[in-house]
C-alpha cells in the first residue's frame, strides 16, 4: 500500500463509537458492525490512516479503581451529568492484555475489520503502552519482577505513587506508571527497564502487535528513554526504541511509529527510529496565540518538520472547539493542516464537538453538531487532497510591512507548496485579533511580462496580478482578524 509523504490520519475511539452504534443496532456492537459505508467515507475524505484507540483487554480491577477513584469520577461527571457505572469501563491505556477485548469481537473481529481497511486503502494504527501495564495484567502474578517494586517507607511517604498489591504468592509494593511531573496513574504499575528481561517481553509484546495492524501510537514514548527513566526511578536502563524499531521494522517492512512525546523532545524521539513525533509545542503556540511564535516554529529543518505529527485536539488536549472561536479555529487549522508532517485529526473535531472524553469512557454525550465547522472540514479536506499538498514541496515564505510604519506584517504566516507537475499554491493566515496588512514574496521565479492568476480554494474569489509588479514587491495582503487565503497559482 502506497502512502503519501504526508499523509493524514484520524484518531476513533473506538469504544465510544462503537456504543453509539450499540445504539443505533438495538443490540451490542463489535468491530464487525462498523458500516462499510463508514469505512468509505474515511477513505473518501483522503485519509490514509485510522487509529483505533483503545481495542485492547482492559481488567476488572482497572474498572473497580476507575469507577471508585475520586478524582476520575468528577471528570466523568463532568462529561456525562447521566453517568452511569457501565460507561466506565475501564482506561484503554490501562492494559490487561495485548488481545482485543472480547465486547470488540476479539482478534479475528480486528483482522476481518483490517482486511476491509486495506481494501480501501487505508492503513491501521493501534495503541502500544510501553511505560506500564494495567493491574489486570498476568505478569502481575507471574513475574513481578517485571515491575518497579517499592518499600514500606514509599508506601507512606509517596501514597499517590505506590500501591499494596495483593498476589498468590504474598504483598508486594509496586509503583504506579507515572509522568515524572504528576501523580502515579492509580490503575498501572510501573515497568522496569533496568531489568532485561522486561524489556525483551515489551519487545516480544510489540512483535506481536505488529502482526495485527500497519503501526502504533506509543503511549508516552519518551519515558522510556534512558536518562528519562534513571531520572524518575533511580535506575540505569539500556535504551529500547533503537533496537525495539529496528527489529520489528525487519520482521514487517514499512511499519510505522509513531511517537506520543512531551518537553521539547521531539528531535530526540525521531533519532530513536520513529517516523513521527508529536507537536505539541505547535499547538501550544497557536493556543498562546502569538503569531511570530507560531512563524519561527516553522523556521526548523523541513527533514524535522516532515517527522512531526501535528494536531489541534486529541483524547489527551482540549477540543478546538472549545479552544478557539469559530474564526481563530480555522486560523489554527490552516496553520497545522497546510503545514508538513502527518496532519492528525480526532474523533468528533470535524463536528465541533466541546467534550472532553476521557478514555476511560465508553459513552459520549450527545453534543449538536456545529455546521459551520463541519463545512469548513469538508472544505479543508478537500484541499487536502490535492496533489501539491499530498506529495510537493514545502517552503516559508517571507512577509514585509506594507508601507513604513505599519507593523501588523508579523501578523501573517505564509507557506508555499509546488507540485510535482507544477502546481503551486499558497497558504497566507493573519494570526491575529486585529486587521492586518503586508507584502508576501512567493518566490517565483519567471513572471516578468506575465499574468498571474490567484483563484482562493476556499472563497473561490478570483485576482489577476501583474507579473513585474509581483517580482519587485510580493503580492499585497490585507485581512481581517484570523483570515486566510488558499491561492491556487496559475502563470497566463
Amino acid at each position: 500500500m502506497s502512502q503519501s509523504v504526508y499523509p493524514l490520519l484520524y484518531q476513533i475511539n473506538t469504544r465510544v463509537w462503537l456504543t453509539d452504534l450499540s445504539q443505533g443496532l438495538g443490540r451490542h456492537a463489535t468491530l464487525d458492525d462498523i458500516p462499510d459505508i463508514e469505512l468509505d467515507q474515511l477513505a473518501s475524505l483522503g485519509f490514509d490512516w485510522i487509529w483505533f484507540m483503545s481495542v485492547w483487554c482492559t481488567g476488572e480491577k482497572g474498572r473497580k479503581i476507575s469507577r471508585e477513584n475520586p478524582t476520575f469520577r468528577h471528570d466523568f461527571e463532568e462529561t456525562l451529568p447521566d453517568l452511569k457505572e457501565e460507561d466506565i469501563a475501564g482506561s484503554g491505556f490501562a492494559i490487561a492484555d495485548y488481545k482485543v477485548n472480547p465486547d470488540l469481537g476479539g482478534d479475528a473481529a480486528l483482522a476481518r475489520l483490517r482486511k476491509k481497511l486495506r481494501n480501501r486503502g487505508l492503513k491501521l494504527m493501534l495503541d502500544f503502552v510501553p511505560n506500564h501495564m494495567g493491574p489486570d495484567h498476568h505478569w502481575v502474578e507471574e513475574h513481578p519482577d517485571y515491575f518497579i517494586s517499592g518499600s514500606e517507607s514509599d508506601l507512606v511517604n509517596f501514597p499517590r505513587n505506590y500501591a499494596r498489591v495483593n498476589t498468590s504468592n504474598g504483598d508486594l509494593i509496586l509503583a504506579y506508571g507515572r509522568d515524572p511531573y504528576f501523580d502515579g496513574w492509580p490503575d498501572t504499575y510501573q515497568l522496569d527497564y533496568s531489568n532485561p528481561a522486561t524489556a525483551e517481553a515489551m519487545l516480544h509484546e510489540l512483535i506481536r502487535i505488529s502482526y495485527q495492524c500497519d503501526g502504533v501510537r506509543c503511549d508516552m514514548a519518551m519515558l522510556l528513554l534512558p536518562e528519562v527513566f534513571e531520572r524518575i526511578w533511580g535506575r540505569s536502563s539500556r535504551p529500547f526504541w533503537p533496537s525495539a524499531i529496528k527489529t520489528v521494522k525487519e520482521k514487517v517492512p514499512g511499519f510505522c511509529f509513531l511517537a506520543e512525546v512531551y518537553w521539547d523532545m521531539e528531535w530526540t524521539m525521531q533519532q530513536q527510529g520513529f517516523d513521527y513525533a508529536y507537536d505539541k509545542r505547535l499547538c501550544d503556540r497557536l493556543r498562546e496565540g502569538h503569531a511570530r511564535h507560531v512563524r519561527e516554529h516553522f523556521f526548523a529543518d523541513i527533514s524535522y518538520q516532515d517527522k512531526l505529527a501535528r494536531f489541534l485536539e486529541n483524547h489527551d488536549e482540549p477540543r478546538a472547539a472549545l479552544t478557539f472561536d469559530r474564526k481563530r479555529h480555522e486560523a489554527a487549522a490552516m496553520l497545522t493542516f497546510l503545514s508538513p508532517g502527518l496532519r492528525f485529526f480526532h474523533h468528533g473535531q470535524f463536528e465541533g464537538r466541546k467534550k472532553h472524553v476521557s478514555p476511560h469512557l465508553v459513552r459520549a454525550p450527545f453534543e449538536q453538531v456545529d455546521t459551520g465547522i463541519k463545512s469548513f472540514y469538508n472544505d479543508l479536506l478537500t484541499i487536502l487532497r490535492r496533489s501539491e499538498f499530498r506529495e510537493g514541496t514545502w517552503q516559508l515564505l517571507e512577509c514585509f510591512p506594507a508601507w513604513h510604519g505599519n507593523e501588523s506584517w508579523d501578523s501573517f504566516i505564509a507557506f508555499r507548496w509546488k507540485g510535482k507537475q507544477g502546481e503551486k499554491s499558497v497558504v497566507i493566515v493573519n494570526y491575529a485579533p486585529y486587521a492586518s496588512q503586508c507584502y508576501t514574496n512567493l518566490c517565483l521565479p519567471d513572471l516578468e511580462d506575465q499574468q498571474v492568476l490567484f483563484t482562493d480554494l476556499m472563497g473561490k474569489s478570483e485576482y489577476l496580478r501583474d507579473g513585474n509588479h509581483l517580482m519587485e514587491r510580493g503580492i499585497y495582503i490585507d485581512l481581517p482578524p484570523w483570515e486566510y487565503h488558499i491561492f491556487q497559482i496559475e502563470i497566463l
